[in-house]
Formats: structure tokens, sequence, C-alpha cells
């Protein structure tokens, strides 16, 4: 999705705003996450999050942590790994 940007008056001064690429929302204190070469404008760390952040293979949650991951597939924890066959993945060493 392409960012956008629009000019706002607030206070007597003008602001750029630029668009949230996941909610749409307009807003002056956007920020930019680059990932793989590619940046990211969003208005708060949940739209980040619902964007960028991988989703666990079984349960299919958000790891906004550093999870675990063994070839290619990512997983909240160790529970969840294990629920899908993968063996010797660990929470904590």
């Amino acid at each position: 999705m392409a960012t956008s940007a629009s000019i706002c008056d607030i206070g007597g001064g003008e602001r750029i705003m630029a668009t949230c690429e996941t909610c749409g929302n307009d807003y002056d204190k956007t920020f930019q996450v680059s990932m793989n070469g590619k940046a990211h404008t969003f208005d708060s760390f949940e739209c980040a999050i619902h964007a960028l952040a991988p989703t666990c293979d079984h349960c299919g949650i958000r790891i906004v942590g550093h999870g675990l991951e063994k070839a290619g597939t990512f997983f909240c924890c160790e529970h969840c790994a294990q629920g899908e066959g993968v063996k010797g993945l660990r929470d904590r060493i």
C-alpha cells in the first residue's frame, strides 16, 4: 500500500501528516519501519505488529518477542513447536 501525506494546520503551524498503511489513519506522528529493504509507515506499534510480525504456525498469534524458528517455520513457544511435531527447539537455554 502506498503512503500518502497531507498538510494539516494545527495551532497556526502546518504539519505534514502521513497515512498509516494498516488502518489508513492520517496522523502527524507516524513513524517508519524498514523491513527487507522496504519502508513501511504506521501510526502505532499495534499497527506495525499487525502488518509485520510473523504469526505462530501452530496457534496463529502474532509473535512480538523473539519466538522460535526452524526451517522457515515460526512458533511463539516451544509448546507450539512440539504441537507441530518440531523437535529440538527450546524457549530458554
